[in-house]
């Protein structure tokens, strides 16, 4: 599609080309709606930006979108197979994507929404937010976080071979890289701020990393965090007191949190407690504001393990819905 300043409004912009936002485009585009979805970055910018080797918790079946069947190698699908799979569903139903095209500013001008992107400007009657939770990552806040060894996202392990590698977190992303990065050949330590790996560690994965901690593979500081980073050496704090531990990379695996300056602008409620969630209707997904509508992730707010794929995808046709009964009440 041709970037151009838009005079005549869309029916609806999208914003967010991951999973939820393509079902919200292909309800829209069985409805008849004139819409757009606008993505940042790649189709599927946050599964794109997942490990290379990261396999889904869920089933193919689940991650379906209009019952297009997704089939996959093994019992759970991996990254590329989504890819690949959402890949086809853009090209089978046509979809009106604008890719790389970042918005910068929402406002609500009257019964209008003026969506300015870094390409063009754009009017919309309604608005969806599907924009995940990818996007910031929860930071350390220590001294040394800004050193180029630490980083908050991980693809492969091949970079890390033969290195110290101090992974932080006991979540999904945390125990993933640590396996990975042992087996290539790095000398793996994990910091933990409880007991031990989250409890809710893929099942067939939880074994294996409790395993490895046990046997003395990968070194486990329990109870423990990071209070400082040092070109070749972290201090942490623990149990037995501050600890120097030698180190060449800080993989800081602590999670994300989606970027709430989209829901700032158009004036969307936020909970006060420490959930921030989103004030919506779950009936249709509308927000106290008028017209705005969110879908997936973004719905948790902080709270980021309520909402998935694979129980998000039936926002679309509530927000569908309920956007054709209003414009034919």
């Amino acid at each position: 599609m041709t970037i151009e300043e838009k005079t005549s409004p869309y029916d609806l912009i999208i914003i967010g080309g991951g999973p939820i936002g393509l079902a919200c485009g292909i309800e829209a585009k069985k409805a008849g709606l004139n819409y757009l979805i606008l993505e940042k970055g790649a189709l599927c910018n946050s599964i794109y930006n997942y490990p290379v080797n990261m396999t889904f918790f869920s089933t193919a079946e689940r991650l379906e979108l209009a019952g297009i069947p997704f089939m996959s190698v093994g019992p759970k699908p991996t990254r590329t197979e989504a890819l690949d799979y959402y890949r086809r569903i853009y090209q089978l139903f046509q979809l009106q994507v604008n890719l790389y095209e970042t918005v910068n500013t929402l406002q609500k001008e009257g019964d209008l929404f003026s969506v300015q992107t870094t390409k063009g400007t754009y009017l919309s009657r309604k608005i969806v937010l599907a924009t995940g939770f990818y996007d910031l990552p929860n930071l350390l806040e220590v001294p040394g976080e800004e050193l180029p060894k630490v980083l908050h996202y991980y693809k492969e392990p091949w970079p890390f071979i033969g290195q110290k590698v101090l992974v932080v977190g006991g979540a999904n992303s945390a125990v993933d890289a640590a396996l990975e990065c042992w087996r290539k050949g790095a000398s793996v330590s994990m910091v933990l701020l409880g007991d031990e790996v989250d409890d809710n560690v893929k099942y067939w994965v939880r074994p294996d990393i409790m395993n490895r901690i046990r046997e003395g593979s990968i070194r486990a500081y329990t109870r423990s965090r990071v209070k400082e980073i040092f070109p070749d050496e972290v201090l942490i704090s623990s149990p037995e007191g501050d600890q120097r531990l030698a180190n060449d990379w800080v993989l800081a695996m602590t999670g994300y949190r989606p970027n709430f300056s989209l829901l700032d602008q158009l004036g969307v409620s936020l909970a006060l407690d420490e959930k921030r969630q989103p004030c919506y209707d779950p009936a249709n997904q509308e927000s106290n504001v008028k017209g705005v509508y969110l879908a997936g992730v973004v719905c948790g707010g902080l709270n980021t393990r309520e909402f998935f794929i694979e129980n998000s995808i039936s926002h679309a046709a509530s927000i569908i819905q309920d956007i054709l009964v209003k414009n034919n009440p």
